[in-house]
């Protein structure tokens, strides 16, 4: 099955070494290109891909607001966003925005198809190396400190994995902490992102910091 692409990024030499990489990989097509994110938000109309690659920093409507168009759709499109760590203050606002979850330029760009795999396949981009540092970062800061909001219908082993999940945790990092076995914990998130009505485990995650479940380091 071939994953279809959407290349959007102002940066044309960015976008070229996307098409370039991908055309050499089978599974993976560019169906389109945009430099705005209201030209990602026509292709998407257009051409219905299967992952849009995100810039947030674009001229006229960003990767963020083209993102929360995107995902409030129909549409099954998901969006992984590309960004740069060291300048880039708008993390947590790109997974709000239903984000599956994001990527670093400086990644390897074999990371960036394995990423984009990842999110076509229906999961959240949650990489230990990656994710961790800049949920750590950011994701209690999407504008002046939040009031926690609460979490109900779940049980305290429910609450107790939802909070390892918002700590950058994969299930069997979750299974060792907590001395239960992978299959468990994987069951406890699948019944999380059910009761909560959550779309991914990035989802998830934004759920444990608005909750005050957990809170990024001073």
């Amino acid at each position: 099955m071939t994953i279809r692409v959407v290349l959007a990024d102002d940066q044309p030499l960015v976008r070229s070494g996307l098409r370039v990489l991908m055309a050499d990989t089978p599974d993976i097509q560019v169906v389109g290109e945009a430099a705005t994110g209201t030209e990602a938000l026509r292709l998407v109309g257009d051409v219905r891909p299967d992952v849009v690659v995100m810039d947030i920093r674009m001229p006229g409507m960003d990767g963020i607001e083209a993102t929360r168009m995107i995902t409030a759709g129909s549409t099954t499109t998901r969006v992984l966003i590309l960004t740069t760590y060291e300048d880039d203050d708008y993390v947590y606002a790109a997974l709000r925005s239903g984000a599956s979850g994001f990527l670093v330029k400086n990644m390897d760009l074999d990371d960036i198809l394995t990423a984009i795999r990842v999110v076509a396949a229906g999961d959240a981009l949650i990489a230990p190396s990656v994710t961790r540092r800049l949920i750590e970062e950011f994701a209690a800061r999407p504008e002046p400190t939040p009031r926690p909001r609460p979490v109900e219908g779940i049980t305290e082993r429910e609450r107790e994995v939802l909070t390892l999940v918002g700590r950058g945790m994969s299930n069997s990092e979750i299974a060792a902490e907590l001395w239960i076995s992978v299959a468990t914990a994987k069951a406890h998130v699948a019944r999380l992102l059910s009761k909560l009505a959550a779309r991914d485990r990035v989802h998830l995650v934004i759920l444990a910091y608005e909750a005050g479940l957990v809170t990024p380091p001073r």
